[in-house]
């Protein structure tokens, strides 16, 4: 028999990471609430940015992302030669454990952490040890009895994705500092901006050289189909994960919509404001209902039900309603349905829908 080329070992372990859906058998037409998309688009100047710079295509872009970082330093009062720009904050990500973990090193996420961290730690062989949250609330002490002279990287995200929650600032200094100066501490911050007065962990990548902040344009920004995001660390950090990005890793469209996205503060601030409202209401009317929901953080709400049957049967009254939400049994949470605040017709037809079920209405 012929010999087949095998990959190296461990790369068939990684699961394929699976997306929220976008469609529902017999909907022409679906409310989609399973991938935290902005539901009032893109800021009209990044609209702008973009149809201007598409009469450049033939062109190649810059290599140094210079305006983009200009534009990101300026409004949230960073060093822009500390700063690293990817195809979304994933791709920071991936330079992150490409340059710091490797074959027999451990990568520390959490319970209900997102499902990309085990993925990366898998993609250079090195192995994720996930440790236990307390009522979906990031365990700082668990964090650090797991560490070991084998960690190399600690991911959390803050606010978390898919619970919602949050860890205090005090709980995270207190980590930064109860972390080897050898383990780098890596600050996902891709909902940061749905916080008031939130710097998405800037303030401790300032006080500990060992941590690292990522964002990402496809939240607040509405900007998920562009894949745009970005790192900050020091100085020294940003050097090894630069040395690792492709010179033209993003386009000048990407680079132009994403720096008038994030100059448009109006725009921001104003879907900061809407989902606060939002948010807050559809979790109040689930609560209302009997459907456990904790106090979110970011763009979307966890709603908990009495088991995974109800969690099941309340998922499949919603499709029958053509409404996508994000079932998180993978997440550790099979009694759970994620579901991203909409704007006021969104939210109100997903509580009718789940009110129905529920023999309320």
């Amino acid at each position: 028999m012929a010999e087949t080329i095998k990959p190296k070992a461990g790369i068939m372990d990684i699961a394929l990471y699976v997306s929220g859906e976008s469609h529902v058998d017999g909907h022409t037409e679906v409310l989609k609430l399973s991938a935290n998309e902005n539901p009032y688009g893109c800021s009209d100047k990044a609209k702008a940015a973009f149809l201007r710079t598409a009469q450049t295509l033939n062109r190649y872009p810059g290599t140094d992302h210079r305006a983009l970082r200009a534009a990101i330093g300026e409004v949230h009062g960073l060093d822009p030669d500390r700063l690293i720009c990817g195809v979304g904050s994933d791709e920071v990500l991936q330079f992150i454990v490409q340059a710091y973990a490797g074959e027999g090193d451990e990568i520390i996420t959490t319970q209900h952490g997102f499902s990309m961290y085990p993925i990366l730690a898998k993609m250079v062989g090195a192995t994720p040890v996930t440790v236990g949250e307390d009522e979906r609330v990031i365990d700082v002490d668990a964090i650090l009895a797991a560490v070991t002279t084998r960690t190399r990287v600690v991911f959390l995200a803050n606010p978390a994705n898919p619970t919602g929650t949050m860890v205090e600032r005090g709980e995270m200094e207190r980590l930064a500092a109860g972390l080897p100066r050898s383990v780098l501490l890596v600050h996902d911050g891709a909902y940061a901006e749905f916080v008031e007065n939130f710097d998405g962990g800037a303030a401790l990548v300032d006080a500990y050289p060992n941590v690292i902040m990522t964002r990402t344009f496809s939240k607040i920004y509405g900007l998920g189909g562009l894949r745009v995001g970005w790192g900050y660390a020091s100085r020294e950090i940003i050097d090894v994960l630069t040395r690792l990005r492709q010179p033209f890793n993003l386009s000048e469209i990407q680079m132009a919509t994403a720096e008038a996205a994030v100059r448009d503060r109006d725009f921001v601030e104003r879907c900061r404001t809407e989902n606060a409202k939002w948010r807050e209401w559809l979790r109040n009317a689930l609560v209302q209902m009997g459907v456990g929901c904790d106090a979110s953080h970011a763009n979307f709400v966890l709603a908990r039900f009495e088991n995974p049957q109800e969690a099941e049967a309340c998922n499949a009254a919603l499709r029958a309603d053509g409404i996508i939400v994000r079932p998180v049994k993978s997440y550790g949470l099979p009694q759970a349905l994620r579901i991203t605040v909409g704007d006021e017709s969104a939210c109100r037809r997903v509580i009718h829908v789940i009110a129905t079920f529920k023999g309320i209405r």
